[in-house]
């Protein structure tokens, strides 16, 4: 398997992958990713160069998406003090769960983050969904805390307030990495 860049034209898979991932959550009984993924957002994101795939031949296997910006809200002025890249939109097509992949691109993950630099790679994950939290947990993260709707740092609505993070550091993943190397994270105060 091999881990590139998003283009443009995988706007339609990404779209699919979050219905899919949408439905797979409800059957469980969550609420996560309820709402539609606003599809001219998740352009922008593509376009910023901040989406990667997993591709198994051509098969679309999983996606996540990295960036050196927190979602405001969230981490404390202090913490963003430190060098980090924050997790988002990690998914796995159901055709491929199973196979550890969600741990491999989280070690490709920290592994990509210490490479620019970072100190943490963090994540928010959804509030509610005590399974997803377990799962970071098996990962090697560590809860920071958890941001509600009214402890929100500067406000903000918080769905996906339950908050992690684990050192970036060098790690093998097993992945073909054809994204370019990533710039040194920029320190966000």
């Amino acid at each position: 398997m091999r881990i590139t860049l998003a283009q443009p034209t995988d706007l339609p898979k990404l779209l699919a992958f979050r219905e899919e991932a949408a439905a797979w959550l409800r059957e469980l009984g969550s609420d996560q990713w309820s709402r539609p993924y606003p599809a001219d957002r998740l352009l922008t994101t593509i376009e910023s160069g901040t989406v990667f795939m997993v591709r198994d031949g051509a098969t679309t296997a999983a996606t996540i998406t990295l960036t050196p910006e927190a979602e405001g809200g969230l981490w404390t002025d202090e913490e963003l003090s430190q060098p980090s890249v924050f997790i988002n939109k990690l998914t796995v097509a159901r055709t491929h769960a199973g196979q550890d992949i969600g741990g491999r691109l989280l070690n490709w993950a920290g592994d990509r983050s210490y490479r620019a630099a970072a100190v943490w790679l963090r994540l928010d994950a959804w509030t509610t969904n005590a399974g997803l939290q377990r799962y970071y947990l098996r990962q090697g993260f560590s809860h920071v805390r958890t941001v509600t709707e009214g402890g929100a740092i500067n406000g903000g609505p918080r769905v996906s307030g339950w908050l992690a993070q684990r050192p970036a550091q060098a790690a093998t993943h097993g992945f073909l990495d054809e994204t370019p190397a990533p710039e040194p994270v920029p320190l966000s105060h």
